[in-house]
């Protein structure tokens, strides 16, 4: 990936997603460890709801250290985008469902105070850096973009 037309990503944005990962572990110990994260959670879920969500907290997990990893704007942008758009989803489907919330205890207002910030400063990242170009890319072979297109008429059709 050249690195003349594809700057690093801000420090601010660095530790933000280092914050993240911090609270993607707990998610993810829905997964590894249920009983130990269950009672914590802030509504009640299910053995097969923890270990699906425990699912996608690692799986962010991964994607975020990969984001520190390369600490890179182009592999960074997408992963923005990502976590911006499920960030809102999320916030907008918590307060849909606010009677699953007890807010007598901390951790369903730890819930949204994460996730309306991780939409806000997220959001704000993208918004300030909307004009820079993207960075120029390796061109795919034709042999790979055939492929690519089967595997998206495949999936689609799944």
């Amino acid at each position: 990936m050249p690195k003349s037309d594809n700057p690093p990503l801000p420090g601010a944005l660095r530790l933000f997603s280092a914050a993240v990962i911090v609270v993607l572990i707990v998610g993810a110990g829905l997964f590894f460890a249920p009983t130990l994260v269950k009672p914590r959670w802030p509504w009640p879920v299910t053995p097969f709801s923890a270990r699906f969500l425990g699912g996608f907290y690692t799986a962010e997990m991964a994607v975020m250290a990969a984001l520190l990893f390369w600490n890179r704007w182009s592999p960074g942008r997408l992963v923005l985008v990502m976590a911006f758009i499920f960030t809102v989803i999320v916030s907008a489907a918590s307060f849909i469902n606010l009677g699953y919330f007890n807010f007598e205890r901390k951790a369903a207002w730890l819930w949204f105070l994460v996730y309306l910030a991780s939409a806000a400063v997220s959001g704000l990242f993208l918004w300030r850096a909307r004009a820079r170009p993207s960075a120029k890319g390796v061109a795919l072979t034709p042999a790979w973009r055939g492929y690519m297109s089967a595997e998206t008429v495949i999936l689609g059709l799944y």
